[in-house]
């Protein structure tokens, strides 16, 4: 008997569609015909296809699961709780527990729910990422692929294939129209990973009607010429024709694989035509039980699972999961005892932990007038540490020869198609697809890093907020940080920049004002694990302060810290970060010399500094000392908290201007003849 005709097969589907169609209307919320639809493509998948182990969640080299198209996110909290996936422990340890209980379906959508309207990554075990925005999810696959080919490379054996799974997103029509989603499929077809299928649900429908209102693109013809393998599905409840575009997948060992599968929005649902319904709102009850009732099952009673569907899974996904798994332990245990130091290496990446003696290297900068770019500086802290933390891999949108982002050490190597050992990765001009697939590398356990142009994350930004939401310690290195960059004009001089990145909540944001700072700065950010950090970089030279007349540079662990002081209470206080700081310090120097006790407080992270205590912020920040100037080449707005009511600024309020740097910082008043003038107008 073939699987499509399988009776038990059709009630596995079914129950997927109703779980679904319950959930949602209990909720009376959500998106109940893309579950609907798709839940065969999700049941061959999992209960036929994927080498995962519902015991063993985390498992290294588990194949991967994207739900793209996270609004469908009951089709995945449905699987999961049929396939009995575990819950896991803080440690990601299995605990015996499900991981989608039926009371977290049945309260699908509530506050406290592990069962969001979208998938959230953290969740619940089995949930590989954050899927709200579309296009997101492809692209985190995108890094999950590029992952298992470097893990691959740089760990197996002729004996121990330790690394050796595939990476399944489902799409839709919305994750193919957004640009990400192409940025990310024309790097992946570049590359040749043939380790990564996206199964694209073809079904005419988004949410304001028929695609054909505003797409009307040959998806297969731009897949293939972006280097894809591509296969059609005429049908998706057709299983034996899914089951035969998967294997046509895994006998492609050359290229990436899209799956267009055609679709019915609301399969089964009584008013088929009413599809914008079926997709954007809940059914309503009595639809609902005419749909079970289409598919054979109790009308009214809800949330019901047949008997012997959970066992149907045990048997197929279960089963071949548990001794995949078995198999996998077996091969790991030898591995360790026949290569010690690369298990290790593995042990620290499964863990989430840097290797002992990972800072060594980094060095301490010597006083200079001079002094040097906060990118130049960036780049060989940033080796420093890359060289001792052998699983730490990047790379630029086009740019590494600018911002220093290139790991040039021996052994470093590039990451290439059918190179795959390298770790200086090639993200060609996508700055919003490099975001979301260093994402995809940290969640596969990698310490990874992007960088580009700082004016630039007005394009990755939708990717740093998920590396934030999802908690993931991805470092972004954005250089050409303000009006330095000079005669490439206002386009190219970020302005609000800041201001926008520190807007987003988690995500740390250094801009640290010396050499030594930029070394402080990567030896705290380093040892964030539950956060991403962005690097805010000069391209012009700042002074690399003598820290024999100054305080420490170790204060960057606190995000804010005393520069200069002065004897007894200070009468004002100078704030700064970056290429600013430099102007407070020289213009502590001229007021200090006219007889006036002034401070000078550093602030790389404003973020850091805000978690400090009060008594440590009493003790940067005096409250009864209301004379302060901040002074930065942005917006004055993140700095309102640190000046408070009385308090000036020095910095920028509108665009910049082309010109040289130097000049283009006289002509906006940012200068130390202005902060001098502003401490004296108090």
């Amino acid at each position: 008997m073939s699987v499509a005709s399988s009776d038990l097969t059709k009630l596995a589907v079914d129950t997927i569609r109703t779980l679904s169609m319950d959930a949602v209307q209990t909720a009376n919320s959500g998106h109940p015909g893309t579950p609907m639809a798709l839940a065969p493509i999700a049941y061959q998948l999992f209960n036929h296809t994927m080498n995962y182990d519902p015991a063993q969640p985390n498992w290294p080299s588990r194949d991967r699961f994207v739900l793209s198209c996270g609004h469908a996110s009951m089709l995945l909290y449905s699987v999961l709780h049929l396939s009995g996936v575990q819950k896991t422990d803080e440690d990601g340890n299995p605990t015996g527990q499900p991981s989608i209980g039926l009371e977290d379906i049945k309260t699908f959508r509530q506050i406290g729910s592990p069962c969001a309207g979208h998938p959230e990554y953290g969740e619940a075990a089995g949930i590989e990422t954050t899927t709200g925005p579309l296009g997101a999810g492809v692209t985190n696959s995108v890094g999950m692929a590029m992952a298992e080919k470097w893990l691959a490379s740089n760990y197996n054996t002729a004996e121990h294939a330790l690394f050796d799974y595939n990476v399944y997103a489902l799409c839709s029509d919305g994750d193919l129209m957004e640009g990400v989603a192409c940025e990310a499929a024309s790097l992946a077809g570049h590359l040749k990973l043939d380790n990564l299928c996206w199964l694209y649900d073809d079904n005419h429908i988004t949410i304001e009607g028929d695609t054909a209102l505003a797409f009307r693109d040959d998806v297969a013809e731009r897949f293939q010429g972006l280097g894809w393998n591509v296969v059609k599905v005429s049908d998706a409840n057709d299983l034996n024709a899914l089951a035969g575009a998967i294997e046509e997948f895994k006998a492609c060992n050359d290229r990436p694989t899209l799956i267009i599968v055609r679709s019915i929005i609301g399969y089964g649902a009584p008013n088929k035509q009413d599809t914008h319904g079926a997709h954007g709102a809940p059914l309503g009850w009595d639809e609902v039980a005419l749909a079970k009732s289409a598919y054979g099952l109790p009308a009214e009673e809800k949330f019901y699972i047949p008997e012997g569907v959970r066992e149907h899974f045990d048997e197929n996904l279960g089963a071949r999961g548990a001794e995949a798994y078995k198999a996998w332990s077996s091969l790991w245990s030898d591995y360790q005892a026949q290569n010690p130091e690369k298990a290790a290496e593995l042990n620290d990446l499964f863990a989430g932990r840097l290797p002992e003696g990972w800072d060594q290297d980094i060095p301490v900068f010597e006083a200079s007038e001079k002094g040097d770019a906060t990118r130049n500086s960036s780049g060989k802290v940033l080796n420093a540490i890359a060289q001792r933390v052998p699983f730490m891999i990047g790379g630029s949108a086009d740019l590494a020869p600018s911002n220093k982002s290139n790991l040039t050490f021996d052994g470093a190597g590039d990451f290439l198609p059918g190179a795959f050992g390298g770790r200086n990765l090639h993200f060609g001009i996508r700055e919003h697809a490099m975001a979301g697939i260093v994402n995809g590398m940290s969640l596969s356990g990698l310490r990874s890093y992007a960088a580009t142009f700082f004016v630039f994350t007005d394009y990755m930004r939708g990717g740093m907020r998920l590396s934030a939401i999802m908690h993931q310690p991805v470092i972004y290195i954005l250089t050409h940080d303000s009006i330095g960059v000079g005669e490439d004009g206002p386009t190219l001089q970020p302005i609000e920049n800041l201001t926008a990145c520190r807007a987003i909540p988690g995500l740390y944001v250094f801009r640290p004002g010396d050499a030594n700072e930029v070394a402080e700065c990567y030896r705290t950010a380093m040892q964030i694990d539950n956060a991403p950090s962005a690097f805010v970089l000069s391209r012009q030279n700042m002074e690399t302060l003598d820290r024999t007349q100054t305080g420490s540079a170790s204060g960057c662990s606190k995000g804010g810290y005393v520069v200069m002081d002065c004897e007894g209470t200070p009468e004002v206080i100078l704030m700064g970060s970056g290429s600013e700081l430099g102007l407070c310090v020289d213009a502590a120097r001229q007021i200090s010399a006219d007889g006036k006790n002034v401070r000078v407080v550093s602030i790389p992270c404003m973020e850091l500094f805000a978690a400090q205590s009060p008594e440590y912020l009493e003790e940067v920040l005096p409250s009864g000392v209301t004379q302060r100037v901040a002074v930065e080449a942005g917006l004055q707005m993140s700095w309102d908290r640190w000046i408070g009511l009385q308090g000036k600024f020095v910095g920028m309020s509108g665009y910049g201007a082309s010109g040289p740097y130097s000049e283009v910082y006289k002509h906006f008043g940012i200068t130390v003849d202005a902060v001098v003038s502003a401490a004296n107008s108090f």
